[in-house]
């Protein structure tokens, strides 16, 4: 089961797709998101969830504050489960923007002039290092100056290939699961 942990939204449960997605873990999610709280990340931000899956990352950061958040997904089964999440989500937070996009990620970032705040990225960990980097190469423009970028990926994965331009800001595993904390250099 996944849920909204708090905010407008808090304990919503969400709709999960079947095989081909791989949920965050409520634990990760609330650590995250603890910490994106006390960043003040959040408040007001243009919100973008890559591989969106259940939306659960963009929906999250809406019911605490967020002004919008952009759902991407190419496959048409979790685009639909992220749909009805989205829509789950707007009852309980009116005057959010929120939007399902079934599309693949980088033809998604090369149209539009869309500019964000906080980036949620948590690709299959089968994507290679050097598709990600160009996902990264693509995003970059579209980011506000202060902008962050929190990638997910397996513990097992090397340090993400990053285009000229964006650092790391910091990296925390939780077992299986390690979070890079992006931004603009």
């Amino acid at each position: 089961m996944t849920r909204i942990i708090a905010g407008a939204a808090g304990s919503l449960t969400l709709g999960v797709p079947g095989a081909g997605t791989r949920p965050t873990s409520e634990r990760v999610r609330e650590s995250l998101f603890g910490a994106l709280d006390a960043a003040d990340a959040m408040t007001d931000a243009a919100v973008l969830d890559l591989y969106a899956g259940s939306g659960a990352l963009g929906l999250e950061a809406v019911s605490r504050g967020a002004a919008s958040a952009d759902l991407v997904e190419r496959a048409p089964k979790a685009a639909q489960v992220a749909d009805r999440n989205a829509k789950a989500v707007a009852r309980s937070v009116p005057g959010a923007r929120l939007t399902v996009h079934r599309a693949a990620v980088d033809a998604f970032l090369q149209h539009g002039a869309t500019m964000w705040d906080l980036v949620f990225i948590d690709p299959p960990y089968d994507l290679s290092d050097a598709e990600l980097g160009g996902t990264l190469a693509l995003l970059l423009p579209r980011l506000t100056d202060d902008a962050l970028v929190i990638l997910e990926r397996s513990s097992r994965s090397p340090h993400p290939m990053l285009p000229a331009g964006m650092v790391v800001e910091r990296s925390k595993s939780y077992g299986d699961t390690t979070l890079w904390w992006l931004g603009r250099e």
